[in-house]
């Protein structure tokens, strides 16, 4: 044992070199990879060793090999869907808890894993402004954390679907810019695509109460039992934000349970500037924040808040005997609260990035690429062969060349295929549009500048 872990030694240093290289300069790859599907498959053994392998040929292997097959998330000029940061201090995170292989099933499990959740979600709930009777827990995406809160929506409207399975008519509504996720969650839920309702937009792209009413009083008047209404803070096309007051009053209206989806927006909460955009959220029974779309932490963590966790308990606790322990108030299990038995310590990664940053350093941040986003807006604006198709509330800019969308498709693949730049695409009232989403730590304000010189220079070549 002492010996494989002085060669475990000598490999983490080595690994741990090439990450801070990896870091400091990750211009030097392009940001999306130049294979053919396959490739990577067919370059690696179709069976595994009988003998194990030095550390140095896996190493090797993983430079030649599997490094030029990723798409580099963590490059600067990742500007597509949204952009997001494996940092320095949730690297080092996510390296200590594969080494303590910790499992936080209960509290008696691993302490710290439960504990220290409980901690950094809390730093980050005041930080977003929400009110103290918000109780979090980490899930790994935005799609599981909605999931809990349809079937707390589902437990709070049907209790006895614990039992019996949901009753029918039960249905669901969301605007038509929601993200596929909430259809999802109804699917796994039993709840069907029949009973989700898509509700119109505004010119801005935001839910409409109005058609929300009209939806409700139709279905109500067809015999069907609404029971959810999820409100979008950042729709993930153009990261419009839903009326929440409006969204609130409308719930309590008609005991819905709200849930609020700011997975990628959320993080602006933190700005004073922008809390307006945010307010109504805090009546919500629960909302999900992406701690690695624009918090500066790697994959996977998802902040899921919620007003009602006896609900959210009540429909997820089922505690056999093997995993019974003694009861003490203070103690959480957070099996109780959801699906997953095993939990990481995901918490680790969330606690190094707010205690390295800090508020300032993250608001900071926030700021520029806000400011940044808002500069690329007025060059497109400035620029009579393009028009900006969608509001810049955040750090996302929505746009497209005039003209038919063949062009704007040949556009996006010429820009993509420099390899210096990846954006992404969406459809706003039937029209392809591009995205480019700012959110990296690396990015920079001169990497923003030349994105849109690239685009420019594509559209001439055209």
């Amino acid at each position: 044992m002492k010996a494989e872990l002085e060669e475990f030694r000598r490999a983490a240093c080595e690994a741990v070199d090439w990450i801070a290289a990896y870091l400091e300069d990750p211009r030097r790859y392009p940001v999306l990879p130049r294979i053919r599907p396959g490739e990577l498959i067919e370059a690696l053994p179709a069976a595994g060793p009988e003998t194990g392998e030095s550390y140095q040929a896996i190493l090797r292997d993983f430079e030649r090999l599997v490094v030029p097959a990723v798409t580099h998330w963590n490059h600067p000029g990742f500007l597509a869907y949204f952009a997001c940061t494996g940092s320095p201090p949730a690297v080092i995170a996510e390296m200590l808890a594969a080494a303590l292989n910790t499992n936080g099933i209960h509290w008696l499990t691993s302490p710290a894993v439960v504990e220290l959740e409980q901690v950094a979600l809390g730093w980050l709930r005041q930080w977003l402004g929400l009110p103290e009777e918000f109780f979090g827990e980490i899930f790994d995406t935005a799609s599981v954390s909605s999931l809990h809160a349809i079937a707390a929506a589902r437990e709070m409207a049907d209790p006895e679907a614990r039992e019996r399975g949901a009753r029918p008519g039960l249905t669901l509504y969301c605007s038509e810019q929601a993200h596929s996720s909430i259809e999802k969650g109804a699917l796994a839920l039993g709840i069907g695509r029949r009973h989700v309702r898509k509700i119109p937009v505004d010119e801005e792209f935001r839910l409409r109460p109005e058609a929300l009413e009209q939806a409700l009083r139709q279905d109500l008047a067809a015999g069907l039992r609404p029971f959810c209404l999820v409100a979008t803070a950042g729709t993930t096309s153009t990261t419009s934000v839903d009326p929440l007051e409006a969204a609130a009053d409308i719930a309590a209206r008609h005991g819905l349970w709200l849930h609020v989806d700011a997975a990628y927006a959320g993080a602006a909460a933190i700005l004073p500037e922008k809390r307006p955009l945010f307010a109504g959220w805090e009546r919500a029974d629960s909302i999900v924040v992406n701690a690695h779309k624009w918090l500066f932490t790697p994959l996977d963590l998802s902040a899921f808040y919620t007003r009602r966790p006896e609900i959210l308990r009540r429909a997820f606790c089922l505690t056999p005997e093997y995993l019974r322990t003694a009861q003490d108030p203070r103690a959480v299990n957070l099996m109780d609260y959801g699906v997953p038995l095993g939990r990481r310590f995901r918490a680790l990664k969330l606690w190094f990035v707010l205690r390295r940053m800090g508020r300032q350093g993250v608001i900071e941040a926030l700021r520029s690429h806000i400011g940044w986003a808002q500069e690329l807006a007025a060059w497109i604006e400035a620029d009579p062969r393009f028009e900006r198709v969608a509001p810049v509330p955040f750090s996302v800019v929505c746009f497209r060349l005039r003209g038919e969308d063949q062009r704007n498709r040949r556009l996006l693949e010429r820009v993509n295929a420099g390899g210096e730049f990846f954006l992404s695409h969406t459809e706003l009232g039937g029209r392809y549009v591009l995205r480019l989403a700012i959110g990296n730590l690396g990015t920079t304000r001169q990497d923003v500048r030349r994105a849109w010189e690239t685009v420019q220079r594509a559209a001439d070549e055209l």
